[in-house]
This record gives structure tokens, C-alpha cells and sequence, in this order.
């Protein structure tokens, strides 16, 4: 019995080499370079809108060391709201629009609303983690509050940032592979379409 279920294992990996190697599977518009490169679109514009949307507010308020506990703890709360059921609501509220660059726009805010968590916790934090030293050190060498967040506390909390954004990229490459229960393209339309 487990010489058959073997078999059959090594059955389905030659077939997915033979697939692999077969140039058929690469060209057109359901080809798999065509698919990957749609995954990396979307992939890439929910994570550099979630960029844009998490990392200023969460730069200023770790400055300030303010409403931290809020700010993560609302950024927590989004990771607390699975993914699928943002498409699912989404769908009802918005259909199936498609907007140029961004594509989905159902797709867009599930993948924004994943990635956005990991940034503002890991920015706050990056930002507010900074010693106090430092920053009075920064002030007694006369550099206003602007300067103290550009040349001090953002290149020292550089490693975390960008810590909190490579979290981000890897779930929202993993979850854009559900948007294809959508109707959206990406890599995800090979396991929709082998079903």
C-alpha cells in the first residue's frame, strides 16, 4: 500500500516537471509568466500602499511616544480580521471593480488591511524604541523635532521598519494567491483552475 501511494506521488511530481518544461505552459495569457507577473503586481501595490498608509502616522506618533497602545492595538485588530472575509464583504460592497494598476479593488483593500498591522507596530515601535540619550543629545546639538525623527530616530529605527514590511510582503504574496476565488489573475489561478 505505501509502494502504490509512492508511486502515485512520484506520478503527480513528474507531471508537474513535465508541465513545467513544456513551453506551452509558459506563453499566453494564461501562461505562467503572465500569472506570475500579474501575482507581483498585486502583490507589490497593496504592499507600497500599505507603505504609504502605515508608516507616517506610525513615524509620528513613535516620535512623540504617544497613543502607542492605541495605535498598535487598533494596527492588532486588523490581523484579528481574516482575509478571505474582507473579500467576501468586499465583493458584496464594491463587486468585482477593476481600477488600472491596483486591479481588484476588493483584492486591494483585503491585501492593504493585512499588510497594514506588521508596519505600524513595527514603525511605532522602531521609532519609540530609541533612547532617550540619543534624542537629548540630538536636541542639545540644536536640531528641531523634524530633524531629530529624519537624521536620528528613522535611520536607527530603519532595521525594524523595514523588518515590519518585509512581514507584510510575505502575507500578502501568500494571501494574493486566494484572490483568484475572485476571478482575479496571479498564481492562484493554477489551484483554482486545477480544481
Amino acid at each position: 500500500d505505501a509502494r502504490r501511494c509512492g508511486g502515485r506521488l512520484m506520478d503527480q511530481i513528474v507531471d508537474v516537471l513535465d508541465w513545467l518544461r513544456d513551453l506551452a505552459s509558459w506563453r499566453g495569457s494564461n501562461g505562467i509568466a503572465t500569472r506570475l507577473v500579474e501575482h507581483v503586481q498585486i502583490s507589490a501595490v497593496a504592499v507600497l500602499a500599505s507603505v504609504l498608509i502605515a508608516v507616517p502616522p506610525a513615524l509620528w506618533l513613535g516620535h512623540r511616544r504617544r497613543f502607542g497602545l492605541l495605535a498598535i492595538n487598533l494596527s492588532n485588530v486588523g490581523r484579528a480580521v481574516p482575509s478571505f472575509a474582507i473579500l467576501v464583504v468586499g465583493t458584496q460592497l464594491w463587486g468585482l471593480a477593476e481600477v488600472p494598476v491596483i486591479g481588484s479593488v476588493t483584492v486591494f483593500v483585503a491585501l492593504v488591511a493585512l499588510a497594514v498591522p506588521p508596519i505600524v507596530t513595527n514603525t511605532y515601535v522602531g521609532v519609540a524604541e530609541v533612547p532617550d540619550d540619543v534624542r537629548d543629545a540630538a536636541r542639545g546639538m540644536g536640531l528641531s523635532e523634524g530633524q531629530i525623527l529624519r537624521r536620528v530616530e528613522i535611520p536607527l529605527a530603519i532595521p525594524l521598519i523595514m523588518a515590519g514590511i518585509a512581514t507584510s510582503a510575505v502575507q500578502v504574496v501568500a494571501t494574493a494567491t486566494i484572490a483568484a476565488q475572485l476571478g482575479a489573475g496571479g498564481l492562484g489561478r493554477f489551484i483554482i483552475d486545477g480544481f
